[in-house]
């Protein structure tokens, strides 16, 4: 991955522009740290000392390098439908469920009306 981003980037550096301020191995951590541990953006600015914005610019820019280049793409479609494919499909839900829990020394049987209404 690294490689693949340092052409990248080297291409992009001879049409001219700034230098960024994250080096391309920053942005590769960035990338896979935000995907890895679902940090928040800010989160990761604070640690580089840059602003939210730049990580985002950063991700988006590894993510469309990567995807140009193919190396890492996922089979099609048509590949895993095949009947003599060798891939495995797991299907995993991962989902977060809000836990509902009664107000603090609510009391256990609270009819929902308010005192002194009739």
């Amino acid at each position: 991955m690294l490689g693949i981003l340092n052409n990248a980037y080297k291409e992009m550096r001879k049409k001219g522009g700034r230098e960024r301020k994250l080096s391309v191995l920053d942005m590769l951590v960035i990338t896979l740290g935000y995907y890895h541990d679902y940090r928040t953006m800010e989160n990761l600015g604070f640690d580089y000392g840059v602003h939210k914005q730049r990580i985002s610019e950063a991700v988006e820019w590894v993510e469309q390098t990567l995807i140009k280049d193919g190396t890492f793409s996922l089979p099609s479609k048509r590949e895993l439908i095949k009947e003599n494919s060798s891939v495995s499909i797991a299907i995993i839900d991962v989902t977060e469920c809000e836990t509902e829990r009664p107000k603090y020394k609510q009391k256990d049987s609270y009819s929902g009306k308010k005192n002194g209404t009739p």
